[in-house]
């Protein structure tokens, strides 16, 4: 091979925004760009990118060995409800699992309580005889005389996909594939989901909600994948394309096609990503990730350089931050709160004359007024250009021009008129309800994790993560942030650094009294092989590790935690080592355990992954020196309320070991870090700027 031929390229699909990122094997950033995300066609947005960083970088498409692909099609999807029409075909008698759900309101004494849409009406559920115990074990075999029935009541919904969902498929799967197979050979065109592949967990009502949801956008996800796929090969791409996962892995495209709800949220797992391996650079053991984009705000928390992660999470809530108000999914996931404030969110003076600001979006199309392509609506990036906070001539590396005059009308007639305040006054009340709804979800998702903000280090990136780093934090009494190098790309640059992964999580229930080990082993081996044939595709010459958990509770209780387990066969001698392991953790989560108590695992995990790639570490600068400004611009302060000049450093300017007071804007092509007047920054060895609050000179 030649050793020029060393090159990877990742794409990150946004909502507002396609960023671009070009690499070489040694992971150094070659070219970065930013292009308006195309919705109707995603691929046009993202050639445009690739063929930039590839005329920037002066390299040829062969010479790409490596592509990486994360995407919020599948989310949106979802979201918009822009999918296939689907049917359920679950065992006799559990027609109404869906209707049952979790048997409870979300919110007890709500009267105008909105249920979630699950997206399958009950005249589209239909059953089929046979049955399977817990053990896997067939009580009635199959009743496939109901097959034509089957048929005819599919046909008459208009069904284009089917999710199946059997009583006990993740402990025997034969019936459900064996009702494909039928399925199949009648009805070819059909796209089937199969719930033992999906989601092969107990808890009938969440593997069928994430059976339905796979489906969902299964048909069209795989003809967006192969037609991604083909316009890049057209363009001389050699390589096969990997795609993001929501656990923070790679997987192929095949594997995505099969399951493509594993590709939900699969672009703000990327930078979950490189803000865990910054954290593990600057040996930064309590972190909270936020990116902030176009469209949403995502926020994250890490611990021992590891980002939360769940089993679970909600799709399109009918009632925002209340859990059980969405469509629940059950996948490997890293854990991050997610609102609609990014830079295209929408601002309005409701029927009370309070400010609203999101979670609607004014997209890439047509985007904020101040992009003069035909949007009107007030948004945040308005807001900001209007403060003064964004150089028109710089925004987006200079090729979007920034209408002024299009942002003040907006902000005037959409809401100065009303709340009588001129266009920068109407500019910063926005910027403060936006900060503050960014601030309030990043404070909840703390709470609910049992953790605290305070202590942590911010990590902020995406294309308004530096612009509202500082008034974010602020509010929630962070005092250190640090923004990487090429910040506004952050979810791309985080893809490079991803390993080729895949995590199963299947059930099998035991005490730990009684663990039956060589049946485990077999069991954890036949885990094993299925995630290294999935990995070995993507990573054929890699060196692979392996992760194993236990999903452990005390017997009776409703939910498990997770217990790591050593890589490897268990033994007898490790069941004592478990328990103490799991009454540490249990005391950790519930300040107590509960002596003389059954310890039963419900379910369990094991995840294959490439070895991720080296880390770098950075000797601290030798000198310490006062930045000198490259120009002044005036902004309308953040802390006072009143316009002040501010010191511009161009970005690429700056050097390790300089340093720079608040306020201030520090510019780059695709981003601006905002210096708050209580702040003040300076950039390390490794290119960081890094931003600590002034407590003498704060508000």
């Amino acid at each position: 091979m030649s050793i020029r031929k060393r090159l990877r390229l990742a794409v990150d699909i946004g909502g507002t925004f396609t960023d671009t990122v070009l690499v070489n094997r040694q992971s150094h950033i070659l070219a970065t760009t930013k292009t308006p995300t195309t919705p109707n066609n995603p691929a046009h947005g993202a050639i445009d990118g690739a063929r930039r960083v590839l005329a920037e970088a002066g390299v040829e498409w062969s010479q790409i060995d490596g592509f990486i692909h994360g995407t919020t099609l599948a989310t949106n999807a979802l979201i918009e409800r822009r999918g296939a029409v689907v049917a359920t075909v679950t065992t006799k008698g559990f027609r109404d699992i869906l209707e049952i759900a979790y048997e409870r309101r979300y919110s007890q004494y709500d009267i105008n309580l909105v249920k979630p849409d699950l997206i399958v009406p009950r005249s589209s559920a239909f059953t089929i005889g046979g049955r399977m115990d817990a053990r896997g074990r067939e009580l009635e075999p199959l009743e496939e005389v109901s097959l034509a029935r089957l048929v005819e009541e599919l046909t008459a919904s208009g069904a284009e996909a089917v999710a199946i969902c059997l009583m006990h498929a993740y402990a025997n799967p034969v019936h459900e594939l064996r009702l494909r197979d039928l399925l199949q050979a009648r009805m070819p065109d059909l796209v089937i989901s199969l719930s033992h592949e999906v989601s092969p967990e107990a808890r009938e009502f969440d593997r069928l909600s994430t059976t339905i949801a796979n489906a969902y956008i299964q048909p069209q996800m795989a003809s967006y994948l192969a037609g991604f796929q083909a316009r890049f090969n057209d363009e001389g791409l050699t390589c096969p394309i990997l795609m993001m996962t929501a656990s923070g892995g790679m997987t192929t495209m095949e594997t995505a096609a099969r399951l493509p709800i594993r590709l939900v949220e699969s672009g703000p797992a990327g930078g979950a990503i490189l803000a865990a391996r910054i954290a593990a650079e600057t040996s930064e053991r309590e972190v909270l990730s936020f990116d902030m984009g176009g469209t949403t705000a995502k926020l994250c928390l890490i611990d021992h350089f590891r980002p939360q992660s769940a089993r679970k999470f909600e799709i399109a809530r009918a009632a925002r931050f209340i859990k059980g108000s969405g469509m629940p999914v059950r996948i490997p996931v890293i854990e991050m709160i997610e609102i609609g404030a990014g830079g295209g969110s929408i601002a309005h003076v409701d029927r009370l004359g309070r400010l609203q600001v999101g979670p609607e979006s004014a997209g890439s199309e047509p985007g904020p007024a101040a992009f003069a392509k035909g949007g009107t609506e007030p948004t945040v990036t308005d807001a900001d250009v209007m403060q003064g906070l964004i150089e028109p001539g710089c925004f987006a590396e200079g090729r979007l021009a920034i209408d002024m005059e299009a942002a003040q009308v907006a902000l005037e007639q959409g809401v100065g008129q009303t709340l009588g305040l001129d266009a920068a006054q109407a500019g910063r009340g926005i910027s403060e309800i936006v900060d503050e709804n960014m601030a309030n979800a990043g404070r909840m998702h703390a709470v609910e994790s049992g953790k605290d903000l305070g202590a942590r280090l911010m990590i902020a990136f995406g294309g308004n993560g530096p612009l509202h780093a500082t008034r974010v934090a602020r509010r929630s009494q962070v005092d250190r942030i640090l923004i990487p190098r090429d910040p506004g790309v952050g979810s791309a640059v985080g893809f490079l650094f991803a390993p080729v992964s895949f995590e199963i999580i299947r059930s099998r229930y035991a005490r730990l009294e009684d663990l039956e080990l060589d049946g485990l082993n077999t069991f954890f081996d036949e885990m094993r092989d299925e995630a290294i044939s999935v990995v070995r595709a993507g990573a054929p010459e890699d060196a692979l590790t392996q992760r194993r958990q236990a999903f452990m509770r005390y017997h009776g209780q409703g939910h498990e935690i997770e217990i790591l387990l050593p890589d490897r066969a268990l033994e007898q001698d490790d069941i004592p080592a478990l328990r103490r392991t799991f009454e540490r953790e249990y005391s950790h989560q519930f300040s107590r355990a509960v002596p003389g108590m059954t310890i039963e695992i419900l379910n369990w995990s094991l995840e294959v992954s490439s070895e991720p790639r080296a880390l770098e570490h950075y000797p601290e600068p030798s000198t310490r020196q006062r930045a000198s400004p490259n120009r002044y611009r005036s902004i309308l302060c953040d802390v006072t309320g009143a316009w002040r000049e501010a010191e511009v450093h161009d970005r690429a300017s700056l050097h390790p070991g300089d340093h720079l007071s608040g306020p201030a804007l520090i510019i780059e092509p695709q981003t601006t870090t905002l210096v708050s007047a209580d702040f003040s920054a300076n950039v390390d060895g490794g290119g960081n700027i890094w931003l600590n609050r002034n407590w003498e000179g704060g508000e």
